[in-house]
């Protein structure tokens, strides 16, 4: 049974990633590591996941002697020479940060100078419906971020056919990581929406990456729930496409795929709570002749830890859906 440790076990998909490891059948979780929190078990930390382990210091030759494989919860940039320690080490990595999803380029563009890109060529973005064959054979996997997962997904049937798109994405505070979520006052997000960061989000850089289409208009909004992700996409084709048509381009598209749901009506972030699935409704408006497409995700499941596991599954030979459903 492969060994799996969980860096950064204390924020938020970190903790998540490791509830999910913990379960899961045919993984064995041997180390969790924080760099807050300490000393406490993580259970302590998070009640709900009933993870009985110690959250450790981070140790790179510890983690190698115990996993064989390791999920990385930091921050981008903190991520980077943990990912490039861990993999001298021999193990195989899903890493949550920005660090590895993007060509360096893109990176340093929305981010800062990159703090490993000689492991850039190796690492492969983790979005299993796209990358899947390429996910199996490799060592390090970045897994997407929450926001360009529910749109890539989204539009991704249609790559190739879009002559513009605009994305209007609604997410729980969970969004925002458990640091940021703390320091935010209860009052600022309570009976309020908020879009921010609306001249450019850095997320635009993995949607124009992986849909290969520029000038995608995105606006994040902040949602006042704990939980879920919602993005509603607004799309021109090069040629008109009716309902029946757009229909059957996303069943073909999503035929087989164990984690995408097609919904006969636009769906409710509630639907996919604590669940690895996304959910998409797509239609035509009449009025105007453009596509409609909702997407919704758990932004903590398929938009971080579920995804994560999911790729991880993969890279290890197991089951794609092993411990996620």
């Amino acid at each position: 049974m492969p060994r799996v440790a969980v860096i950064g076990a204390s924020g938020f998909a970190g903790a998540l990633c490791a509830a999910i490891a913990d379960r899961h059948p045919e993984l064995e979780l041997t180390t969790v590591t924080a760099r807050s929190d300490v000393g406490r078990r993580l259970e302590d930390v998070y009640p709900r996941y009933r993870v009985a382990l110690e959250l450790e210091e981070y140790d790179a030759d510890r983690v190698a002697e115990r996993a064989d494989a390791a999920f990385v919860g930091y921050p981008h940039k903190a991520a980077a020479p943990v990912v490039r320690e861990l993999l001298e080490r021999g193990l195989k990595v899903v890493d949550l940060s920005a660090d590895f999803r993007l060509d360096r380029a893109r990176y340093e563009r929305y981010y800062q100078p990159h703090e490993a890109p000689e492991l850039l060529e190796r690492a492969v973005y983790g979005l299993t419906e796209l990358h899947r064959d390429a996910i199996r054979e490799a060592d390090l996997v970045a897994a997407p971020g929450c926001y360009p997962t529910a749109a890539i997904l989204a539009l991704a049937p249609l790559k190739g056919l879009m002559a513009d798109a605009v994305v209007d994405a609604k997410s729980g505070v969970s969004g925002a990581g458990r640091e940021a979520t703390q320091s935010t006052h209860f009052v600022s997000v309570a009976e309020n929406v908020n879009p921010y960061k609306v001249e450019g989000h850095r997320h635009r850089a993995e949607l124009e990456q992986e849909l290969r289409q520029d000038g995608i208009t995105f606006t994040p909004h902040l949602l006042p729930i704990d939980q879920g992700l919602l993005a509603s996409c607004y799309v021109r084709t090069r040629a008109e496409l009716g309902p029946e048509e757009l229909r059957a381009v996303f069943a073909e598209h999503y035929e087989n795929e164990p984690f995408v749901e097609l919904a006969p009506d636009p769906p409710g972030v509630r639907e996919v709570r604590d669940t690895n699935l996304c959910r998409i409704h797509a239609t035509v408006e009449p009025a105007s002749g453009r596509v409609l497409v909702f997407s919704a995700i758990d932004n903590l499941w398929k938009g971080a830890a579920g995804q994560a596991v999911q790729d991880m599954n993969l890279m290890l030979g197991l089951e794609e859906t092993a411990g996620l459903l």
